[in-house]
């Protein structure tokens, strides 16, 4: 099939190149020209492990091809993703879906045979309600469907999810609009994932539900994690028992920092704000975004009293501060606003990250970037592991550190109480 991704951001990149890896001719297509030029060379803009072999075998093989010519793109495809951003608009919890509708405005000129039109951005329930309405102005209303399907790739595992997917989701009443997504589909879905039926409507929410769940997961151990932390209770063996039962779960169900990233940060907030638009308090998702905001704070303040409320000069390093591993996404991360604290509070800090350098934290004061692990933990008086790469788990940190009294406070769990207490080494965790 030959399909037209509008928007190069991680869900039409990844989508694209996967779904040109499958066997279609794909256009991606973004109005950004430098980024087009950087994308025709090989080049991928961001962290993902496997996906810059996958994008130059395609390009090779001309089954990729990126441009900015919107108008033949959608000309020569049959399928149409929109995949721009929609971000959190400036004080409100709202999606901003200005990118979306223009996208809308734009197809409407160039439909002129049958295509369906996919909202694969992540958008409030109605939106495809909204995007129908702009394109229905065309003077044969068969000339189109339009259908949702949410994305569910997660930062770091997006390739293994796009290709062994627990569940593709068409939101579609158009019979004739599911047969060909499932055709579109079928090289996955055949690998015994769940292909799912459902109405427009209802596809825009499941996205939502969804993400909202996950995030009251994460807060949800976080919290019990406090409790264990004054009672003496390693949380590791809460959620190993709790993961165990089937109807639970185990993932998600690890404590650490407040969750962040593209997602969940954005979804939950679009969520509460959709059921205010229809007059329904949804007091559980409201409950776990203040929540998240509260964990940010609690574990600022926990960095503060394991340096004695002395933070004047003394030398903290991160160890990674991207939201989560094999990713180099710092939206939402919790290490900024730890961070922005810190500098405030005229700390020196010092990270290392394997993505590199972050453009957040270059005007800020005493933070400083290191090229490796052992010139950012030298002689630090606070070793933070902020984020789980592999990169951090199997370090000796006397050696690195090469100073008597510091402490490690491990925001992820990843080394054993026992053995940092038989090394001498001060050492803090999650809910331990």
């Amino acid at each position: 099939m030959k399909l037209c991704m509008i928007g190069t951001g991680y869900v039409g990149l990844v989508s694209g190149v996967c779904f040109s890896d499958v066997g279609n001719k794909v256009y991606c297509v973004d109005k950004d020209q430098n980024k087009i030029d950087y994308l025709k060379k090989g080049n991928v803009p961001i962290y993902e492990p496997g996906l810059e072999e996958l994008l130059k075998k395609n390009l090779k093989q001309n089954r990729l091809i990126f441009t900015s010519n919107l108008k033949k793109a959608v000309l020569d495809s049959n399928i149409v993703f929109i995949c721009v951003g929609t971000p959190t608009k400036k004080n409100s919890n709202s999606a901003d879906l200005k990118n979306v509708f223009e996208v809308a405005r734009q197809l409407k000129k160039y439909i002129t045979k049958y295509k369906i039109i996919i909202t694969k951005s992540t958008v409030p329930v109605t939106t495809g309600d909204q995007i129908e309405k702009i394109l229905k102005n065309q003077k044969n209303k068969k000339l189109f469907d339009v259908v949702s399907n949410p994305e569910f790739l997660r930062e770091g595992e997006a390739i293994r999810d796009f290709i062994y997917p627990d569940r593709v989701i068409i939101g579609t009443n158009s019979k004739k609009a599911n047969k060909i997504m499932k055709s579109l589909y079928m090289p996955i879905i055949k690998k015994n994932s769940r292909y799912f039926n459902t109405s427009r409507r209802g596809a825009e929410l499941i996205k939502y539900a969804s993400n909202a769940f996950l995030a009251t997961k994460i807060s949800f151990i976080n919290e019990i994690a406090n409790l264990c932390e004054k009672t003496g209770v390693d949380i590791k063996d809460i959620s190993l028992g709790m993961g165990s039962d089937q109807r639970i779960g185990d993932r998600f169900l690890r404590a650490g920092p407040a969750y962040g990233g593209s997602c969940f940060p954005k979804d939950t907030r679009a969520l509460i704000d959709t059921g205010n638009k229809f007059k329904i308090d949804l007091s559980i998702v409201k409950s776990v975004v203040n929540s998240n905001e509260k964990r940010k704070i609690l574990l600022t303040k926990k960095i503060s009293t394991l340096l004695n409320n002395n933070l004047n000069n003394k030398i903290v390093t991160f160890l990674g501060v991207t939201f989560k591993p094999n990713t180099d996404d710092m939206r939402e991360a919790s290490s900024i606003p730890m961070i922005k604290y810190l500098s405030k509070k005229k700390c020196h800090i010092r990270y290392f990250d394997p993505t590199g350098k972050k453009d957040e934290f270059k005007n800020l004061k005493n933070v400083e970037y290191c090229k490796n692990i052992k010139s950012a933990c030298l002689k630090s008086d606070l070793i933070i592991l902020h984020t789980e790469w592999n990169d951090f788990k199997l370090l000796n940190f006397k050696k690195l550190v090469k100073k008597k009294n510091f402490k490690i406070y491990d925001m992820r769990n990843i080394y054993s109480p026992l053995k940092m207490k038989k090394l001498k080494i001060p050492y803090f965790g999650i809910g331990r």
